[in-house]
C-alpha cells in the first residue's frame, strides 16, 4: 500500500490559468477531471489486464482499479493502483522549476505510466487515455473541432482545437480558454500510439493515447506522454498581442514537443532533486503538516501566472486573480505571493512589478498612489478595478467581455473613481516588494530605475499612512474600514522599505531620515493600537483584533521598528483564538486567509506556537468538503471555502522558509 494523501482537489495538469486540470476527489476515478474554474475538462483512463478492462481515471461504466496510493510533491502527483496480479503507477509532472524560466513557461505536463506483474507471471497489459475536446474550449456543449494524427515526425503526436479560432477572444474570471490547440506527443516507438478521434452522435471529439505494453512481468514496463497546449497568443500587453516566453526566438510548439520528449529523463531527475530538497526543508520547518501545505501550494501559485517578455525583452510575470474578479497583474495578489518567488527567482517578482510601473507612468493614471492592477486576464491594457460609473468606460464588463484600452486614455479621460481604490495598500505593497527584491539580489538597481514613482508613493504613505481613512485593503471582501491598524503597519513598513532602498543606493542621509520617521510612526502605532495584551482591529475601537501579517517585513528587512515583546503577545493571542481550521482573519468573522496565517506564524519565536498556527490549515486540507483547488479564504469553524480557489497568493505559504533564508 502507498501513502494516501487527502486534499480537497488534486493538481494533475498545472501550467497556466488556461491549462489547469484537477481531480476534485479522493480517488482519481470518483469524478470527472475539471478546470480550476469547476468546468469539466475530462481526461479518462483505463487499463486492460488479460482482456479485462478497469477504469482508473475519470468516470465511466467500467469496474475501477483500486487506488492504493496518492502522494503530492511540489512538481508531481503520484497515483498508485493495484489489481490482484498487476500494479499501476501514474505520475503527473508539471516541471515548474522556478530558477529555469524556460520550464516555467513551457506548456507541458508529463504523464508517466509504469506497470508490473505482482505474481511473477506474465500478463498482457494496455493502458489508454482519452483527452476530451472540452480541454480546448470554454463551452460545455460540443464545438466544431479540427484535429489530426502525425506518426512520422521525430515525436509522434495528435492534436485538436476549435475549427473557428479567436485568439484573445474574451476576458474574465470563471472562464477557460476558447482558442489554441491541445497536443499529446510521445517518443518514436512501438508502445505509444496517439490519434485524433472525430466526434460522433455518441461522443465528443477526443485524442486517444494507447500505451501498448504487451507482455508485462515482474521487471515492469514504463512509457510516458507529453501533454501540451499551444495558446497561440497569450496576453494582450498594452496593445501588443504577445506570445508566451517559451515562444521567444521564433520557437514553435513543435520545438517544445521535441525538447520535452528529448529532455524527459533529465527533467524528471531535476524535479526529483528539487522536490526532495524542498520537502526536506518544509519537513524540518513544520513536519508533515507544513510539508503537505508547501507541496500543494507550489504548482498552484506558479500556474496562476503567465510568463511573457515585453518589448524590451524583460520578464513579465502576470497573475490572474482567480475566483475573484479575473484581474491581471493585481498588486495585492502579487504581494502575498512573493515569498516563494523571492526564494528561488527574484526576477519573477520584478516581472510582477514592471507592468504596474509602466501603467502608473501613463497619463491615464492621475493619482499619487499606486494602481491596483493592469487589466483583466488576458488583457493587460489598464486598470479595471475601481472604475467610476460613467457610461461606456467599461463598468459594465460582463462575463467574457474585453475591457477598453485604458492605457491609451489621456489624463482628462480618467475613467476611475476614488471610492474603490486601495491607495495605502498598493503603495505599501510596491515599496515593500521593491525593498525585498533589493535585499534578495543585493542590488538596488531595479528600485533605482523606478525611484520617481517609489518616492511619490512613500510621500503618500507619510501623509496618510499613520491612521488611514476609510478605504479598502487587500482583504477587500471585508469591506471599507477606517483607522485600520494592520493597514497602518503596512504603511510604516513601506516607509522603512524606502529607507532600506535608499541606504542600498548609498543615499545614507536620506535613508536615515525616512527610517527615523518610520520609527516615530511605529512607536505611536504601538501606543495607539495596544489593548489588553494584543493590538486592535481599528485605532478607535479597543474591542476588535486582527492578524497583523504586515509586521513580518520589519523582521525580514531588519528595520526593527516594532518591539519583539508586542509581536510575541500578538502570536500568543492568535494561538488563543484559533479555531479547528485556522485563526480568523479578524474579530468580525470566522473566516480566514491561510496565506496571512503563515505570515503570522513566521513571526513565532518557538516551534510550539508555529505548529499551533499551521496545524489547523493541515486539518482543513484533510477534512474540508469544498472540493476546490487549495482555497486561501475559508471558514475556520466549518472548513468550507468562502470564495477563493487556485490563487497565486498561496506562494505566501512559503514565508516561514523565506524568513529562515533571510534571518
Amino acid at each position: 500500500m502507498g501513502k494516501m494523501t487527502r486534499v480537497p482537489s488534486v493538481p494533475l495538469i498545472t501550467n497556466d490559468p488556461y491549462f489547469s486540470i484537477w481531480s476534485p476527489a479522493d480517488h482519481l476515478y470518483d469524478t470527472e477531471t475539471e478546470s480550476w474554474t469547476g468546468a469539466k475538462k475530462p481526461i479518462r483512463g483505463n487499463i486492460t489486464i488479460d482482456g479485462e478492462v478497469y477504469r482508473f481515471l475519470g468516470t465511466g461504466e467500467e469496474k475501477t482499479l483500486e487506488q492504493v496510493g496518492l502522494n503530492i510533491t511540489p512538481t508531481q502527483t503520484i497515483y498508485q493502483f493495484e489489481h490482484p496480479v498487476v500494479s499501476l503507477e501514474v505520475v503527473f509532472t508539471s516541471p515548474l522549476i522556478l530558477y529555469d524560466l524556460e520550464l516555467v513557461s513551457r506548456p507541458v505536463t508529463y504523464i508517466d505510466v509504469s506497470v508490473s506483474s505482482k505474481d511473477g507471471a506474465e500478463h498482457d497489459v494496455e493502458v489508454n487515455f482519452e483527452f476530451d475536446e472540452r480541454i480546448c474550449h470554454d463551452a460545455q456543449t460540443r464545438e466544431k473541432m479540427f484535429g489530426a494524427t502525425e506518426r512520422e515526425s521525430i515525436t509522434p503526436y495528435a492534436w485538436m482545437g476549435k475549427s473557428k479560432q479567436t485568439p484573445l477572444g474574451h476576458s474574465g474570471d470563471h472562464i477557460d480558454i476558447d482558442w489554441g490547440y491541445l497536443y499529446v506527443a510521445s517518443e518514436q516507438n512501438d508502445v505509444v500510439y496517439s490519434e485524433y478521434v472525430q466526434a460522433t452522435d455518441d461522443h465528443d471529439a477526443f485524442i486517444k493515447s494507447s500505451l501498448r505494453f504487451g507482455t508485462v512481468n515482474g521487471t515492469g514496463k514504463h512509457a510516458f506522454l507529453s501533454v501540451a497546449y499551444d495558446d497561440v497568443v497569450s496576453i494582450m500587453y498594452f496593445g501588443q498581442p504577445t506570445k508566451a516566453y517559451w515562444a521567444k526566438d521564433g520557437r514553435t510548439i513543435f520545438d517544445v514537443l521535441e525538447d520535452s520528449i528529448a529532455e524527459h529523463g533529465q527533467i524528471l531527475e531535476k524535479c526529483y532533486v528539487f522536490d526532495q530538497q524542498l520537502a526536506e526543508q518544509a519537513f524540518e520547518r513544520g513536519g508533515e503538516a507544513y510539508q503537505l501545505i508547501a507541496s500543494l501550494a507550489y504548482r498552484q501559485t506558479i500556474a496562476a501566472h503567465k510568463l511573457i517578455l515585453d518589448e524590451n525583452d524583460e520578464v513579465i510575470f502576470l497573475s490572474k486573480e482567480c475566483d475573484s474578479n479575473g484581474c491581471i497583474g493585481t498588486v495585492d495578489v502579487s504581494y502575498p505571493s512573493i515569498p516563494l518567488y523571492l526564494m528561488y527567482n527574484p526576477e519573477l517578482v520584478k516581472g510582477m512589478m514592471r507592468p504596474i510601473f509602466k501603467f502608473a507612468s501613463l497619463p491615464v493614471w492621475p493619482y499619487d498612489f499606486a494602481p491596483h492592477d493592469v487589466g483583466r486576464y488576458p488583457y493587460a491594457t489598464g486598470q479595471v478595478y475601481g472604475l467610476d460609473h460613467k457610461e461606456g468606460n467599461g463598468t459594465g464588463l460582463g462575463h467574457g467581455d474585453v475591457p477598453p484600452m485604458f492605457y491609451q486614455y489621456r489624463k482628462e479621460q480618467n475613467p476611475y473613481g476614488l471610492r474603490n481604490q486601495m491607495p495605502v495598500e498598493e503603495c505599501g505593497n510596491m515599496l515593500i516588494m521593491a525593498a525585498a527584491v533589493t535585499k534578495l539580489e543585493k542590488d538596488a538597481s531595479f528600485a533605482a530605475e523606478n525611484i520617481g514613482l517609489l518616492e511619490k508613493w512613500v510621500s503618500y504613505l507619510l501623509k496618510y499612512g499613520q491612521d488611514p481613512g476609510e478605504q479598502l485593503c487587500t482583504d477587500d471582501f471585508a469591506g471599507h474600514l477606517s483607522h485600520n491598524v494592520n493597514l497602518s503597519a503596512k504603511a510604516i513598513v513601506g516607509i522603512a522599505s524606502y529607507a532600506y532602498i535608499l541606504k542600498e543606493l548609498g543615499r545614507e542621509g536620506e535613508a536615515k531620515l525616512y527610517l527615523q520617521q518610520a520609527r516615530k510612526m511605529a512607536k505611536k502605532w504601538e501606543t495607539d493600537a495596544e489593548t489588553e495584551g494584543r493590538t486592535r482591529l481599528t485605532f478607535d475601537n479597543e474591542d476588535g483584533w486582527s492578524l497583523k501579517y504586515n509586521l513580518v517585513w520589519d523582521v525580514l528587512l531588519g528595520t526593527e521598528l516594532f518591539s519583539k515583546e508586542m509581536i510575541a503577545r500578538e502570536i500568543k493571542w492568535y494561538v488563543k483564538v484559533t479555531n479547528e481550521f485556522g485563526t480568523p482573519l479578524d474579530s468580525r468573522k470566522d473566516y480566514t486567509k491561510s496565506d496571512w496565517i503563515l505570515w503570522c506564524a513566521s513571526l513565532a519565536d518557538n516551534k510550539e506556537d508555529f505548529e499551533a498556527l499551521i496545524q489547523p490549515i493541515h486539518q482543513f486540507l484533510q477534512k474540508s468538503d469544498s472540493r476546490v483547488a487549495f482555497s486561501d479564504w475559508y471558514d475556520t469553524k466549518t472548513g468550507s471555502f468562502m470564495h477563493f480557489k487556485n490563487r497565486t497568493v498561496q506562494g505566501g505559504l512559503y514565508m516561514p522558509l523565506l524568513r529562515d533564508m533571510l534571518t
